[in-house]
């Protein structure tokens, strides 16, 4: 009999998945283990992968479309079971639909303001009917420029993009609007839908910045020192192929610093601060636009007993797959602290929101050359400062400043990172 696969529940807080792309076809044998879509999570986006061997008989759900975990989005058939059979008249999705999720609106709009509706069925994809019903659009003034006259999605989108351009002009403007504002609004002015990742992104920093009584503290810390060690070692590592970075040093000195004072790799529990036994460090990591934008947080786990190669190491295959697969939510779970690097952004100091459930995040700057005074004698020398967001329930000022003076030391006297 057909096998339904649904929309898996694929991290413990998902209750809706994005298609982003079908990797198999209508009539495409599958064997189990074979990579069938790509979903995206409220974490990351990952490979759907089948359980059983068959031919793909229908697929229900378009490349963009989000359903709830348990939805049926694709249909296999088993072995001796005809496709053809299981395949009638709109019960697969349409060619044209598979090719209009990623097709952009046309300039011109096919609307017509009057045009009478010919036939008590309208023909129209159920992707455009979707997006139609979301917007409250009357589909009776839309032409189809499908196949037979049928309304496909271009079509609606367009007519979406005239109906909000005539409401904008209808507006008188607001009280306030800038020159070249219609209504207050841009005419230039776009929406940019944000996937379920980037939503998850926005909803808990709103949580963790109003929730959590954030409280910051910084220092300076001198690190031409630092800066010459890594050039040594990266002279004798260059046959091998490695090169170590600044942010190496950093998530090795945030964890020895962490297990010198436990108290700041620890989290609030509302009756209780959980204090952890391993110093799990995220490193805050960009994804590019193509892939929604947004952070994403790879762990470093056990760092404090991992070598500055080890780090080097995972922190480039975890960047890396953030950037390009994506990353699983094992891949993220159980950070007991943050490093936000911005230094190679040329940022020279800024602020971070705490990653609940942990207590702490350490926000970087860049590595200035600047003069500084030292025996006495103004010379040049290269300074950084680092900014730590504390959860006040759980760490106070004084047990902040003993950190990052820890952490200080670590990166002002190198040697002791390397055992």
């Amino acid at each position: 009999m057909p096998i339904e696969i649904t929309m898996p529940r694929l991290s413990d807080t998902m209750e809706v998945g994005t298609l982003v792309k079908w990797r198999v076809d209508v009539g495409d044998s599958i064997l189990a283990g074979d990579h069938l879509a790509d979903v995206e999570t409220d974490k990351a986006t990952m490979e759907l992968q089948a359980f059983d061997d068959g031919t793909v008989a229908k697929i229900s759900v378009t490349e963009g479309q989000s359903v709830p975990v348990g939805q049926t989005i694709l249909i296999l058939a088993e072995e001796g079971e005809s496709v053809s059979d299981m395949t009638t008249s709109g019960d697969v999705m349409a060619a044209d639909d598979s090719a209009e999720s990623s097709a952009a609106p046309p300039v011109s709009s096919p609307v017509l303001p009057s045009l009478p509706q010919t036939s008590d069925k309208l023909l129209i994809s159920p992707l455009a009917r979707k997006i139609a019903e979301q917007h409250g659009l009357d589909l009776q003034s839309v032409i189809g420029t499908g196949p037979g006259g049928r309304i496909i999605k271009s079509d609606v989108l367009a007519a979406v993009a005239e109906s909000a351009s005539t409401h904008l002009m209808d507006q008188p403007p607001l009280a306030g609007a800038g020159p070249g504002t219609v209504g207050g609004v841009s005419p230039h002015a776009k929406e940019i839908s944000l996937n379920s990742m980037r939503m998850t992104i926005a909803r808990r920093l709103a949580e963790s910045k109003t929730r959590i009584p954030h409280f910051q503290v910084s220092i300076t810390i001198d690190m031409d020192r630092l800066l010459e060690w890594r050039q040594a070692i990266n002279d004798q590592l260059k046959a091998e192929g490695v090169k170590l970075s600044v942010n190496d040093f950093i998530t090795r000195a945030v964890a020895l610093a962490c297990v010198q004072h436990p108290a700041v790799n620890s989290s609030w529990a509302e009756d209780k601060i959980v204090e952890y036994a391993a110093v799990h460090v995220g490193i805050a990591v960009a994804l590019p636009v193509e892939r929604g934008g947004g952070l994403v947080v790879p762990v470093i786990r056990d760092a404090a007993n991992k070598t500055l190669r080890q780090i080097n190491t995972e922190t480039k295959a975890l960047a890396a797959q953030a950037c390009g697969s994506g990353l699983s939510p094992e891949q993220m779970a159980d950070g007991t602290i943050t490093i936000s690097n911005l230094g190679m952004y040329e940022v020279d100091s800024f602020t971070a929101i705490i990653n609940p459930p942990q207590a702490a995040i350490l926000a970087v700057g860049r590595a200035i050359l600047k003069p500084v005074v030292r025996d006495g004698q103004i010379v040049p020398g290269h300074q950084m400062t680092t900014t730590l967001s504390g959860d006040h329930r759980v760490i106070d000022g004084a047990t902040a400043s003993q950190f990052l003076q820890s952490f200080r030391r670590g990166l002002e006297q190198p040697a002791a990172l390397l055992v």
